[in-house]
């Protein structure tokens, strides 16, 4: 679903598990590591979305977490020029994306990366919560940014941490 300022709708998870640590996952054939991400169907909810991408890209199901929180707004990024489809129609210049936190409530042994048919990472491992943004590529950056600050008391309340920025 593509908006028609060029904006895809996409919904992005931040996996926590009681310590406060991010799931971080690694693409398939690429060096980029992200939180998981997709985008939203035509009559899919945000949440259905949410639960959709947590299954086909961690392997786990909705009993498997809680979900914590939501950002309040749609959050956007532009792709760089070379990522940009011209030839597509409807154009999409870049992302809006709603992101979620959720609470891991059974043991991270649960983790498939291979239950969906088309994997989406290779890899993943947990991080510090505020690792994510030195180690994000540039353009997704700001978002992560405004998501991580906006999510981060929600995580501190019901993980009972504190997560502690560190300087880059």
């Amino acid at each position: 679903m593509i908006d028609a300022q060029g904006f895809r709708a996409n919904v992005g998870i931040i996996l926590v598990n009681d310590r406060g640590q991010a799931f971080w996952g690694r693409r398939i054939g690429m060096s980029a590591w992200q939180f998981p991400q997709g985008g939203v169907n035509p009559e899919e909810s945000l949440e259905e979305a949410v639960f959709r991408e947590l299954r086909e890209e961690v392997g786990l199901e909705p009993q498997h977490v809680e979900i914590i929180g939501w950002t309040r707004r749609w959050l956007r990024y532009r792709l760089p020029r070379r990522y940009i489809r011209y030839d597509q129609k409807p154009l999409c210049i870049g992302q809006k994306q709603r992101w979620y936190v959720l609470r891991l409530i059974t043991d991270d042994t649960q983790v498939d990366l291979r239950l969906d048919a088309e994997p989406e990472f290779e890899q993943w491992r947990w991080i510090d919560y505020w690792d994510a943004l030195q180690e994000v590529v540039d353009f997704k950056r700001g978002v992560y940014q405004q998501a991580l600050n906006e999510l981060a008391p929600l995580i501190e309340q019901f993980c009972s941490v504190t997560l502690t920025r560190r300087a880059p």
